[in-house]
């Protein structure tokens, strides 16, 4: 027997399992990696959060990552030479996290790694029917396997497409492994630069459960913000945006995308909410002479109406349900007000904190359940192909050598 492949058999009939989840989210903003404990596999799941941290990325990384980032038409070279460029540099952020943590690489099971997201293509959003779903994240996880010297699994959103999906959300497997409560019925929802929601029923019916994109969570305005507002990457505090007012002309053209009238399940990304997309909308409304402050304001209502409407629509269906949040958004309390404002049967929307998982770490510890499925579960059946959710495993093997 392979003596890697040993080892992963080994590390199954453990009672527990130290995983490293990774996450590099379309904001760009830094590298999530979060040291999980997880025992146990499917329903049986619990997790241990015992180390987080975000590793920030610099201008250099931020620069890089961008002249391919979403674009139909880029340097081909550029991207085959950022593959492997990223899965090092990732390794050695793992490398250095180890370190600082006083944690050994040999303690490790395994790297479960997200990759970093260039290209997410849908077929409702590329309409070639010669062509399937299709996504594409790079950082290679053969080269971060061989930089820390640990068995990393990666690329886990081409089985989900394989197997009928889009590729995304992926959050929901966790979700439902993790969160689900037989107490209350759940809305798990990730605002990053694309905002998601998962609803976990609590008779833990797996075939209904639900996930889907809503549209963007703040993408849109990190990016004006990076464009206007430099040095500066984001809103903080939504400084910016309570100094302007919503334009109603500009809002409405912003809401005017066909994606926002399809039903769940649905994926988009920044290579539909962009910065020339707001461009279009202002162009429709006359609104190229807003102040700056007036457009970010703007911006900040679109998104929370999007995502406020989605949670609207679920409560029209679902009946009651508690709202927990995860993902940059939930750092940007005017997004939070509107949301709230824009939901009247929803009262409260808390973090998921107050269910164990810290909410900056959430996506990272997600994949880590999803490695922890690949390598010692597959025996609870899961997924509804109707709702966008394949019942596979995800995740591809990668050997430190």
């Amino acid at each position: 027997m392979n003596k890697h492949i040993e080892k992963l058999y080994n590390s199954a009939k453990k009672p527990s399992r130290l995983v490293i989840g990774l996450m590099s989210g379309t904001s760009l903003d830094g590298l999530d990696v979060a040291l999980c404990k997880i025992a146990g596999q499917g329903s049986d799941t619990k997790v241990e959060l015992l180390e987080f941290t975000t590793v920030d990325y610099t201008q250099n990384y931020k620069s890089k990552i961008k002249s391919v980032f979403a674009k139909r038409q880029v340097d081909l070279q550029q991207v085959t030479l950022l593959h492997p460029w990223v899965g090092v540099l990732h390794g050695q952020m793992v490398n250095q996290c180890l370190a600082n943590w006083g944690v050994q690489a040999a303690e490790i099971d395994a790297i479960a790694s997200h990759g970093q997201t260039i290209y997410h293509c849908p077929l409702r959003q590329h309409g070639l029917t010669e062509f399937g779903n299709a996504t594409l994240q790079i950082g290679d996880a053969d080269h971060l396997a061989v930089t820390t010297g640990i068995t990393t699994l990666g690329d886990f959103r081409q089985k989900h497409i394989a197997a009928g999906g889009e590729g995304a959300p992926l959050a929901v497997y966790g979700d439902y492994l993790f969160f689900t409560s037989k107490q209350e019925n759940r809305i798990l929802l990730n605002m990053g630069g694309i905002a998601n929601l998962t609803y976990l029923p609590k008779t833990a019916d797996s075939s209904a459960v639900f996930s889907s994109d809503t549209g963007p969570g703040n993408t849109i305005m990190d990016a004006f913000v990076q464009q206007h507002f430099a040095p500066l990457q984001y809103d903080k505090d939504s400084a910016i945006a309570r100094q302007g007012t919503v334009n109603s002309g500009l809002l409405s053209a912003l809401l005017e995308h066909d994606f926002f009238a399809l039903n769940f399940p649905k994926t988009t990304g920044p290579e539909v909410f962009n910065l020339d997309y707001l461009a279009a909308a202002q162009q429709r409304s006359c609104t190229h002479d807003l102040a700056l402050e007036d457009v970010l304001a703007t911006l900040n209502v679109f998104s929370a109406t999007t995502i406020a409407n989605a949670l609207n629509n679920a409560a029209a269906e679902l009946g009651e349900f508690s709202v927990y949040a995860s993902g940059g958004g939930i750092h940007n309390p005017l997004l939070m007000e509107h949301i709230l404002n824009l939901c009247p049967r929803v009262s409260e929307v808390r973090d998921t904190s107050e269910l164990g998982i810290h909410p900056d770490a959430k996506e990272a510890v997600l994949f880590a359940i999803l490695a922890n499925e690949c390598l010692v579960g597959g025996q609870q059946a899961f997924g509804n192909i109707e709702q966008g959710i394949p019942n596979v495993t995800m995740g591809k093997i990668s050997f430190a050598d």
